[in-house]
């Protein structure tokens, strides 16, 4: 009789903790029940108080493969902590669309950037007592053009040892055609690689989540989808939360993050899990 093919191990990485109160409950929610390892802080949200940070790291200490990164946060409606940050939008970070396109057009200064994500990384040292597992981005903007030159440099130079986010998939290309959010990921992805690398920096070997979340997708079908071709150590973004006046203020995703969490807390996931080859331990 054949040995059984090894588990594959992945992270499944819950985005956005510190947005929101009820965001925050929801990914410490699937921690304890072991179906997140991973989730990254948001250190310019909210709800980053005392509070919010201890219960997170109560969360995690009973997760025996729990890790904590910084969710570098440089887009509307988001404010900065970097005095004389530039762009701006008034007070804000520039939306997503207008920050990438002024990354292609060659219009950002890196030092910016670098500055302020320097700025987040103390900010997470500062609240968890230690530098961050990984770093990676809200609305991806750690892979946008010129961001993450300044990105690259700061956590480099503040925290080495971190790992960073990269959104390319390692699947073939008439697959990865089939979701035009996603290739414009693997794009970007592909500079992003190759600048953490010439900088020493590690990064995970294959990624999945992008859908559009303004459809009432098939959450179960999409994880499906999502760990087939995911190599070991690959990583799975998401995005529950239980929705609150404070997320609504800030964010259209808003029902889509409870229809997340129902599936990730539920038996169907941990038939997918097993019937994928696949742990989270």
């Amino acid at each position: 009789m054949s040995a059984a093919a090894p588990l594959r191990r992945i992270w499944l990485c819950a985005d956005d903790y510190g947005i929101s109160p009820g965001v925050n409950r929801a990914i410490r929610d699937l921690i304890e029940r072991g179906r997140l390892n991973a989730t990254s802080v948001m250190m310019v949200g909210p709800a980053v108080e005392r509070s919010e940070i201890e219960a997170l790291q109560a969360a995690a200490q009973a997760s025996p493969r729990c890790a904590i990164g910084l969710h570098v946060t440089l887009s509307a409606p988001f404010r900065p902590l970097t005095m004389h940050f530039r762009p701006l939008d008034g007070d804000m970070f520039l939306p997503f669309p207008k920050l990438l396109r002024a990354g292609l057009a060659r219009r950002l200064d890196r030092e910016f950037f670098r500055n302020e994500v320097k700025a987040q990384l103390a900010a997470f040292a500062k609240a968890f007592g230690r530098a961050p597992d990984f770093v990676d981005g809200h609305q991806h903007v750690q892979l946008y053009p010129q961001v993450r030159d300044g990105f690259v440099d700061a956590v480099s130079e503040v925290a080495p040892k971190a790992w960073v986010r990269q959104g390319g998939r390692d699947l073939p290309l008439m697959q990865r055609l089939a979701s035009p959010k996603a290739m414009v990921l693997d794009i970007l992805s592909a500079q992003f690689r190759r600048r953490a690398g010439s900088a020493g920096l590690s990064f995970n070997p294959g990624f999945a989540g992008a859908y559009d979340f303004t459809q009432a997708a098939d959450f179960g079908e999409l994880m499906r989808q999502f760990l087939e071709g995911l190599p070991d150590g690959g990583l799975v973004m998401c995005h529950p939360g239980f929705v609150d006046e404070i997320l609504t203020g800030l964010d259209p995703m808003t029902d889509v993050r409870e229809r997340e969490h129902a599936y990730l807390a539920g038996d169907a996931f941990a038939r997918l899990l097993t019937d994928s080859g696949v742990t989270l331990g």
